[in-house]
Formats: structure tokens, sequence, C-alpha cells
């Protein structure tokens, strides 16, 4: 998955960003380096996890003078790692002591686990939770499938496509127009973005309303399938989605149906581990 994201403001002669001889500006300096660095962490995909230099450069639109600043800094912190036999870098372990304390502290990660893990069993597939970050979902947890061809959903892997099964689930809680500003503006990426399209892609996540779990057979990358379903909290607002992702080769229209009904039975349970009520 590649991810979209928002190029950094170019950087000054020193890589630091704007700044003037007040403290006003000082701190928009300062600013700009946490964003510059922030967008350069960003440019790592589970797709692309392996990233030079002049290829960061061009995707955040900084020098590349600049952009080895902030690589040498992440290296020495171990937040990424350098390739030897390539040169080029990939994000390093030091990220895992960074973000280990939110993923702990995470409810619906701790009580998914092992119902994410009795339903890798029970079908055999990956399954994965997943959360909504305003205009993406992120895995924040998986259990890979037992088979050898599979399709699996790296921690951190975020998803940004309309027909992805798991961003169907979050948009359909979302107010009609909160839906159409995410389509147009491209955060959500959706092809044939016309009024005929709109309208059928609003009927769709109708229909995700309408029969608790939102399917994706084929229709982002002809070679997957995918079946997801809300996980909602006590106060019945959907707070996460179990996901089921597999090959599309080895699941018929008939598996894929079972498929969806194992997912949605598996986040009812995480529902209720979380002191919701499943929707009937």
């Amino acid at each position: 998955m590649v991810s979209t994201m928002t190029p950094a403001t170019p950087s000054d002669s020193n890589g630091t960003g704007t700044s003037t001889g007040t403290n006003g500006g000082t701190d928009a300096k300062g600013a700009s380096v946490v964003v510059n660095a922030i967008a350069v962490l960003r440019t790592f995909t589970a797709d692309e996890p392996l990233l030079g230099v002049t290829e960061i450069a061009n995707r955040v639109g900084m020098h590349k003078s600049s952009v080895s600043r902030i690589l040498a800094t992440f290296e020495q912190e171990n937040l990424v790692e350098r390739d030897p036999e390539t040169k080029r870098f990939r994000l390093g372990l030091g990220l895992i002591a960074v973000a280990g304390p939110l993923l702990a502290e995470m409810e619906e990660r701790r009580v998914a686990y092992p119902v994410l893990r009795q339903l890798a069993e029970q079908t055999g597939e990956t399954s994965a939770l997943m959360l909504w970050n305003g205009d993406e979902a992120i895995c924040v947890e998986q259990i890979a499938s037992h088979h050898q061809i599979k399709h699996t959903t790296p921690l951190g892997a975020r998803y940004r496509d309309a027909m992805s099964a798991s961003v169907q689930v979050f948009l359909s809680t979302l107010p009609a127009e909160r839906v159409r500003e995410l389509l147009r503006s491209g955060a959500i990426t959706f092809p044939g973005m016309d009024d005929a399209g709109l309208a059928a892609y609003e009927a769709r996540l109708q229909d995700v309303v309408q029969r608790g779990w939102a399917g994706n057979y084929g229709e982002s990358s002809m070679d997957e399938v995918g079946v997801a379903a809300p996980v909602r909290d006590h106060r019945g607002d959907v707070v996460a989605a179990v996901l089921i992702p597999a090959p599309r080769f080895r699941v018929s229209k008939e598996q894929f149906e079972r498929l969806a009904e194992a997912c949605v039975a598996a986040a009812a349970k995480v529902t209720t581990r979380l002191g919701g009520r499943p929707a009937s």
C-alpha cells in the first residue's frame, strides 16, 4: 500500500525551514523541523519498506542534505536503520519502544487479540483489528494465516481506498457530507468520482449499515478479497473493525459469505468484551 501524504514545507539552505530572528520565528523553525522529520518517517510503508535518500527527498519536497541529516539523527536513535548492501533505509526497532506504550494501553487491541486468534484458526485466513484515524484505517493487530500463500495486514498498515472493507465500515458511520468531503478531496481514493458513482457508493454504505458488514471482492485489488465488521463500545459507537483479508483464488462467493458471517460473529465477541451490545 502506498500512502498519501502532504509534502513537507520546503527547507531553507540549513535544512530547518523558514526562520526569523524573532522568538515567533524560532518557534516556527522548530515546528518545521518536527514536521519535516515526521514527513520523512511517513514515507516508509509496508509496500515500500526500503527507501533511499533521493526517493525520500523527492516525496517530501526537501533537499537531500536535509533528509540525510534527519536520517542520521534517526539512525543514532535506532528509529531507522541502513541496509548494509543497498545503503537504503528502513524503519528501525527503536520505533517499537516509542509505539509500545500506546499499543499496550489500547483496550480494543488487548480485548480483540484472543478473538482474532480464534477467528484465524476457524477460517484459516488472516484476521486483523483496524482503527480509524480520521481519514484512514490503520491495522493495530494481526494474526497471520497458516497458509503459505496469504494476505497479511502488517501493523501500522494504512488503508485509504474507498473499496477496502474496513474503510467502508468506518465511512458508513460518518455523516454523508463528511464522506463526500473525504472522497472529493482525494483523502479517500475513489475511482469514477461523478454524481452517479457517488450516489452508488453512498447506497453501498447504507447496505453496510443494514447487513452489518462490508465486503471487497477483488475491487481494490483483483488478487485479494476482504470482509470487515464493526466493533462497538459501551456507548454503541463504532470504535474498531475486525477484518479478514484473503487471496481471491481461495475464496469463492459462497466462502466469501461464510467469511463474512465469521467476521460479524468475531466483531460481536469483541464488542461484548468491550462492554457493548452487538447490533441486532
